[in-house]
């Protein structure tokens, strides 16, 4: 089995009247190559009149962002045109590529209604050779997003993206990810075989899970060896699991901001093209 490095606990780091919880980077972990960022919002319930979630426009370049809704909705609009309102059980990608300019906030129904809302965003890198790529959108509900129960398991595996046991993820991606949310009963176990060579995401967001002989509760990242293939959980409660695993791009890692790049002089130049307008008009 491979072994456990660390046990990271995400930090608490609230964002207006958001509540956040942050497991990566953090001051023991600055990245799980290729995943860089992860903000877990919530759990939380929002009154009827709220003001929603605070995330007004802003730009990105160099890198994905990929939403889970598991309670709660966005409403995402961008300045490539696109807009969409996911709803729970619904997943966001969004590849910035050379720079766009998008908001993420509550949709006009939420912030009257209030409600219960749950939400993961997870940045993923871009390769070098793909950082200045078109940047694009896709938001698919709940009905769109894959499910299975993998062989000799009881588990619902929600695939994101990428192919397991001949299943393939909602999303097209560009590099080789596999994204996916895991639903555990109380009791019931899932073995997974991982190449050796490629990292693995893991993030318990909701219950209690035993991985490779190592109780994990919620809110805590598991940062594994590249020593091995096996991974074996079991569920000691209902829990769900963020789930996935890439070939990391040992490349330079340059991240100001809402920008993530190889060099600074990049960096510099992402925030004078954004300063010039090139990141498209928001309109909005």
């Amino acid at each position: 089995m491979r072994s456990i490095k660390k046990v990271h606990q995400a930090e608490y780091s609230p964002i207006a009247d958001l509540v956040t919880y942050s497991p990566l980077p953090s001051r023991s972990l600055q990245q799980i190559d290729p995943f860089l960022f992860l903000n877990h919002h919530g759990h939380q319930v929002y009154p009827p009149h709220n003001r929603g979630l605070p995330f007004g426009p802003h730009p990105h370049r160099g890198m994905e962002t990929v939403t889970f809704i598991l309670e709660g909705d966005i409403l995402h609009k961008d300045s490539g045109g696109h807009e969409s309102v996911i709803t729970a059980g619904g997943v966001q990608w969004m590849t910035a590529g050379r720079g766009l300019i998008h908001a993420e906030v509550s949709s006009s129904e939420f912030k009257h209604k209030g409600g219960p809302l749950e939400i993961l965003q997870l940045w993923v890198n871009l390769p070098a050779k793909l950082k200045m790529t078109e940047p694009r959108y896709e938001g698919l509900q709940k009905e769109s997003i894959p499910t299975f129960t993998p062989e000799g398991s009881d588990v619902t595996v929600n695939l994101v993206s990428g192919n397991w046991d001949g299943h393939k993820g909602a999303f097209e991606t560009l590099s080789d990810i596999l994204l996916s949310t895991i639903s555990f009963k109380g009791g019931s176990k899932l073995a997974v075989e991982v190449p050796a060579e490629r990292n693995i995401f893991f993030y318990v967001i909701r219950g209690t899970l035993t991985v490779n002989g190592q109780t994990v509760p919620f809110r805590n990242l598991v940062e594994f060896q590249q020593d091995a293939t096996r991974v074996e959980i079991e569920a000691s409660e209902d829990s769900i699991l963020l789930f996935g695993h890439a070939v990391p791009f040992q490349e330079p890692v340059v991240a100001q901001g809402p920008f993530v790049m190889n060099t600074q002089a990049e960096i510099h130049q992402a925030y004078a093209d954004y300063q010039q307008g090139k990141f498209g008009s928001w309109s909005h």
